[in-house]
């Protein structure tokens, strides 16, 4: 088995004080099914690019494959399928090149033996065949490969793209949240295809689908990186442990600095006390008094470098425990009952949405978790409870507090400053949910358009935190948000009891605080 070699890699953006990574080195084999995990802003993504050769850096990389970065840049989305699937693999002038290196590997022979010798003989772009057996193992039907491109599904093209990247030889994939955007089933399918593939990292924050993919995590922890053999239960476990391990010794550091310090500020009291009775009246021996503080000032300067030293030392100790602050929110307890009452709800495009209109309640303290696949119309409900306008028929009452979190980013802007004058919320508040949320005061310096994707979420959800409201209505709220911060939300919900209709692909969530479901066919 090869190895991907990494030797004290070093990282800094010119624009950051900071170094994103300092002095990394880590073995990863090239037949590994590695999970990377980490909170947002730690570098997961620039840890990718860094092998990719995208950025300079100090230290050395050394790999004896490729790197593969999904997703991958299309040149032009009006191509059919199939085409763009081809160019994915490779420029059309290295398909000789290619094919000859498929026909020398014994474990492409076995698999796509009978299509190599085709190709081989007919000497033509029978390579389409090859692409078709492998759309087929993603859950596809090979006929999208004649459609053209832009006209697919997010999912359908999330699907085609990865079964390209897999199709190219002597290449080790570095897969960047496949997930996003991709219901249920999608994921599910995305799951089983990457189970039954070696030679790739995976960067996602779903822990359902990581557990049924990987079998090494590497961490990107509060001080350094490191990697664990098996799932990300199994990491999970071990992160709890030492966390709470570390958390004791930490106790115990600050107990012994504490210690140190009031120590040397005695030591220091001791001799400016006897340094004062050198002034004052009567029959003492003052030359003797001043010798003798001398002899105790330096003494205690002296401890003073030694205790400082060893504050300093016990302090660097402090280092890898995750803080995870508990979330607060401006939740209110409702009048009602009923905060919403939908009866008989039937939207219209040129077809009706549904199979059969849609009836529900939501009443104090339940969490709605409305389920179904990408197109079904869950977007679209949440969308005319907002207020949108769209044709339907039926009826809605709904209370009015209501705290909104959409999937789009792209309209954030501005400084943090703005944004909250412009919601109208307490500009501390909302810096103080952000920091819970593992954000950095240096972060609110910067423009939100210039925040990681991640980061954008949690400044809506963080919004909504801040909020005074009856009700909340998220729509797929954790799209780039990281597996900790995840949790972390969960817990806030389910202690705080709030009332909510989500719609969310992130399985672990929507069972650990749905107390109702509706699927929507």
């Amino acid at each position: 088995m090869a190895q991907i070699k990494i030797n004290n890699l070093s990282f800094q953006y010119d624009s950051y004080g900071d170094d994103i990574f300092k002095n990394v080195s880590i073995n990863i084999d090239t037949e590994w099914k590695l999970g990377l995990i980490g909170r947002n802003g730690r570098g997961k993504t620039t840890f990718l690019k860094l092998l990719k050769g995208d950025y300079k850096y100090s230290g050395q990389i050394l790999s004896p494959v490729n790197f593969d970065y999904f997703p991958m840049d299309i040149k032009d989305n009006t191509k059919l399928a199939i085409h763009v699937i081809r160019e994915a693999i490779a420029p059309f002038d290295k398909w000789e090149e290619e094919l000859e290196l498929y026909s020398k590997d014994p474990k492409y022979m076995k698999e796509y033996g009978d299509v190599l010798d085709k190709y081989l003989i007919h000497d033509g772009y029978i390579i389409n065949e090859l692409i078709e057996k492998e759309v087929r193992k993603i859950g596809l039907d090979s006929e999208i490969l004649d459609r053209t491109f832009n006209t697919l599904s997010y999912g359908e093209q999330t699907k085609l793209l990865l079964s390209a990247l897999f199709l190219k030889k002597n290449n080790f994939l570095l897969i960047d949240e496949p997930t996003n955007h991709l219901d249920a089933e999608g994921r599910e399918c995305v799951a089983n295809y990457l189970y039954k593939k070696t030679g790739f990292i995976l960067v996602s924050h779903d822990r359902d689908f990581l557990d049924k993919i990987i079998d090494h995590v590497l961490s990107i922890n509060k001080s350094n990186i490191d990697i664990q053999k098996g799932n990300y239960s199994t990491w999970q476990l071990n992160h709890d442990r030492r966390n709470d391990f570390e958390k004791a010794e930490n106790e115990k550091l600050l107990k012994e600095i504490k210690r140190l310090k009031v120590t040397a500020k005695q030591k220091s009291s001791w001799s400016d006390k006897l340094e004062a009775t050198k002034v004052g009246n009567g029959p003492v021996d003052r030359g003797y008094i001043g010798h003798k503080a001398a002899k105790m000032m330096k003494r205690s300067k002296c401890l003073e470098k030694r205790q400082d030293k060893a504050i300093e030392e016990k302090t660097k100790l402090l280092k890898n425990v995750e803080a995870v602050d508990r979330l607060d929110i401006n939740n209110i307890t409702s009048n009602y009952d009923t905060l919403i009452n939908v009866i008989d709800l039937q939207i219209k495009y040129e077809n009706e949405l549904f199979e059969n209109p849609i009836s529900f309640k939501i009443k104090q303290g339940e969490r709605i978790w409305l389920r179904g696949k990408n197109g079904c119309g869950k977007s679209s409900i949440i969308k005319l409870l907002m207020g949108e306008k769209f044709d339907y028929t039926g009826h809605i009452d709904k209370i009015e507090k209501i705290s909104y979190v959409s999937q789009d980013t792209s309209f954030l802007n501005g400084n943090i400053k703005e944004f909250a004058k412009n919601k109208e919320i307490d500009e501390q508040y909302l810096k103080s949910s952000l920091i819970q949320l593992g954000l950095v005061d240096t972060q609110f310096e910067k423009n939100i358009e210039e925040w990681s994707e991640g980061q954008k979420k949690k400044l809506l959800i963080a919004t909504s935190l801040s909020e005074k409201a009856e009700l909340y209505i998220w729509d797929e709220p954790l799209n780039f948000i990281d597996v900790i911060s995840r949790i972390q939300i969960e817990n806030m919900i389910i202690e705080e009891g709030i009332t909510m209709l989500f719609v969310e692909h992130d399985k672990c969530f929507g069972d650990n605080i749905a107390t109702k479901i509706i699927d929507i066919v």
